[in-house]
């Protein structure tokens, strides 16, 4: 991990946050795959459309590794609600694909600022509800769903499971790594680790004030940690980075499922920093995250 910051830190490329969305998003797709794990080949990887409540058609795209699959999980990316795309995260989808025994539907919600907040978890819940009535449709008749995320793909899915319960929708799993939880960033994490490790303080800034009005940020959709209750919500599959400023956002999140008595899988992996579980070309913990997280998805679909 501290070659790749040492490397990161040698290229000497504009921050992100000094850059506009625009510029961010292409710096980080240009960026996306440098350390992932070699692409895998696939029975089916197909590009489909999701309608939204506005009657936008949403990007998606479908990974299948071969004609079975034991349930369907919906992946949110990470970027801060401002960049990342199906593209960015297309290597690690075929490998949750794979380990998981499942089939993957990875969604391109709406980016701020064009679109602000609640734009991406609306689009992240039509995709949910979508995707439960077009099951029979797309191959998997009656197989169970589960929501996935990283970051504030993380988020989105924590936002997607509680939405679930609401609507007496059942998920086998919701599988967050490094989800963004709190309405202010002001834990111990988030000032141990505020700069130098990839995720700063400075990025949370830029991306939060493109996506959300300051005095928006207790809204639970925002912030799950801030929802009145989380009994009864599907299980929890964790997976955290330990030198991450949003560690203790998911840990907070764990403690909150397991006092409520949801089952609670939390993984945590040492010396590393936010997003990598996308450097699998250097970081073995990467390549073990991947593992633990298809494990995890392929134990939920199997269970009663």
């Amino acid at each position: 991990m501290r070659s790749v910051l040492e490397r990161m830190a040698r290229v000497r490329r504009q921050p992100l946050h000094l850059q506009s969305p625009q510029e961010a998003r292409a710096a980080y797709e240009a960026s996306a795959d440098v350390l992932e794990v070699p692409r895998r080949a696939l029975a089916r990887v197909e590009d489909v459309e999701v309608p939204a409540r506005d009657g936008t058609r949403l990007p998606a795209r479908v990974y299948q590794a071969d004609g079975h699959s034991r349930g369907v999980l919906l992946y949110f990316h990470g970027g801060g609600f401002a960049v990342g795309s199906i593209a960015t995260h297309d290597v690690l989808c075929r490998e949750l694909a794979a380990l998981g025994r499942c089939a993957v539907l990875s969604l391109g919600y709406r980016l701020a600022p064009e679109h602000r907040f609640p734009t991406a978890v609306d689009d992240a819940w039509d995709a949910l509800v979508w995707l439960a009535g077009r099951r029979t449709a797309l191959g998997w008749a009656d197989a169970p769903l589960a929501v996935a995320g990283d970051s504030a793909g993380g988020t989105l899915a924590a936002v997607c499971a509680l939405l679930a319960r609401d609507a007496g929708l059942p998920l086998a799993l919701q599988l967050l790594f490094y989800p963004g939880m709190a309405a202010r960033q002001v834990s111990a994490s988030h000032r141990r680790y505020r700069q130098g490790l990839v995720l700063e303080q400075a990025h949370i800034e830029y991306f939060f004030g493109h996506y959300i009005d300051v005095d928006q940020r207790e809204d639970w959709r925002f912030a799950p940690l801030e929802a009145g209750d989380v009994d009864g919500v599907a299980p929890a599959w964790i997976g955290l980075a330990e030198c991450d400023p949003v560690f203790d956002d998911g840990i907070a999140w764990a403690d909150r499922l397991r006092t409520a008595g949801v089952p609670v899988e939390l993984e945590v992996w040492r010396g590393v920093t936010h997003e990598f579980i996308k450097m699998g070309r250097i970081l073995p913990e990467a390549r073990q995250a991947h593992v633990a997280a298809g494990q995890a998805l392929a134990n939920a679909f199997l269970a009663p």
